[in-house]
């Protein structure tokens, strides 16, 4: 068995290079047993149908996704608020539920989700096959770096491995330097965390004076912020840490990692027969034309508990139908996540996302990784202003490197906000995700 699923290329190779028109008509099944559990199960879910006068009879085409309503966080908290403390959005009876999974709650009460046995299940197996899609084999020795607890992402790890027959060390993100005494031994072979804490982890692996040519650490895998996508910040990962770097990415509300990175690098892959992505417009709330960026929103198809329609993640993306060169059929993001929407900002009439200024920051050497984007509004005008604040590592280089970070902003970025350059150390370390933008209106 387990010389069988190392020579193997793929996971589940029927399901991961399903032909396009059958993995679809697979969605459009899946699609209308959930719209009917749910409005047969659930009050709230009966309560938004017949508000936006839509029957389950009405969907019959994926395209008829569009015919539901669409679910935000900011709706699930007050439904919580209303109805204490699971809400009325639980589908699955309570003799079936395994886990509670909140969100972190970082912005605002936690959104309580249930895993169902039967969840942790088909989490457990799409997530061991998101992990087999950058590289793991069984035999590695996973290094998890994801934080365990209430956040979804280190204990689907945890499963997964069992799943891939891996040996897992479950330290989550904190105490770095032991992190690196599990490099050199057991030796892992696999990290798995945030871009944030990897290049932390770079950073203390070069200041105790172990190369990476010493350690067996060959892939890892980074998620839960901008980071694995951007050209520049995975350079520094993989010289910092001598390994092949992927993106993932995951929410607690949809699950912990259903999108990943192939060898090919040519875009994150959706987990389609769990999911129905949609592109969706910010404004019209329409969707979007093929390749254009707009806003995230996933339908849960197999989801038993506490299955969403139409969840608003908030983040953009865009969407490649197109077979991966890979052999995959699943869908791509190519790029990853380019942000969230709370995290864009207007500047000089232009969308300004952090990450594109992290790719930018990270190209110049002479700049240290750290930066933040500061928004303030002018005294006298009364006019908002964006200021970029970095950290020189060489007083001499300032009048240099001011007028190549404005010119790379121009270029890649298609604005030129203010720039402010400042001593290597003014600003604080990021250790395990980071906080760019500070608001100061």
């Amino acid at each position: 068995k387990r010389r069988t699923m190392k020579i193997r290329k793929y996971f589940d190779p029927e399901m991961e290079t399903m032909d396009r028109e059958e993995l679809e008509a697979l969605q459009l099944h899946e699609l209308k047993l959930q719209i009917r559990r749910c409005h047969r199960d659930s009050e709230f879910y009966r309560e938004k149908f017949k508000k936006a006068g839509v029957k389950p009879d009405d969907i019959r085409s994926l395209d008829d996704v569009t015919y539901l309503p669409l679910i935000t966080k900011a709706e699930l908290r007050e439904e919580q608020k209303v109805h204490p403390h699971f809400g009325r959005y639980a589908v699955a009876p309570p003799e079936k539920w395994a886990e509670l999974r909140p969100s972190p709650g970082t912005t605002g009460a936690p959104i309580n989700t249930i895993w169902s046995h039967e969840d942790v299940k088909k989490i457990s197996k799409w997530t061991a096959r998101t992990m087999w899609t950058f590289g793991v084999r069984p035999g590695d020795i996973i290094q998890n770096g994801f934080g365990y607890g209430i956040w979804v992402a280190g204990i689907s790890i945890h499963y997964a491995c069992k799943e891939l027959e891996c040996f897992v060390i479950p330290i989550g993100s904190i105490k770095t330097g032991r992190q690196i005494d599990y490099f050199i031994n057991p030796g892992s072979t696999v990290l798995i965390g945030t871009p944030s804490y990897a290049l932390y982890i770079a950073e203390q692996l070069k200041e105790r004076g172990v190369s990476p040519d010493e350690i067996p650490l060959r892939i890892g895998c980074f998620g839960g912020e901008a980071g694995a996508e951007i050209p520049a910040t995975r350079e520094k990962i993989e010289k910092g840490l001598g390994i092949d770097a992927f993106d993932c990415y995951g929410l607690t509300e949809i699950g912990p990692i259903i999108a990943t990175e192939c060898h090919q690098k040519a875009g994150i892959h959706w987990i389609e027969d769990h999911l129905l992505i949609e592109i969706v417009d910010p404004e019209s709330k329409k969707p979007c034309k093929r390749g254009e960026m707009g806003v995230l929103v996933i339908t849960h198809l197999t989801k038993e508990a506490t299955p969403m329609i139409r969840y608003w993640t908030d983040d953009f993306t865009t969407l490649d139908k197109r077979k991966c060169k890979c052999g995959r059929t699943h869908a791509r993001s190519v790029g990853g996540i380019l942000g969230r929407a709370e995290d864009r900002i207007l500047c000089e009439g232009t969308s300004l996302f952090p990450s594109q200024v992290e790719n930018v920051v990270r190209g110049l050497h002479e700049l240290s990784d750290e930066f933040s984007i500061e928004l303030t509004t002018d005294a006298a005008s009364g006019e908002e202003k964006c200021t970029i604040v970095v950290e020189c590592l060489k007083e001499e280089d300032i009048p240099k490197v001011a007028l190549q970070l404005k010119d790379r902003l121009k270029e890649q970025c298609q604005t030129t906000p203010e720039i402010r350059l400042v001593p290597s150390g003014t600003l604080s370390p990021t250790v395990f995700k980071a906080r760019r933008v500070v608001d100061k209106r």
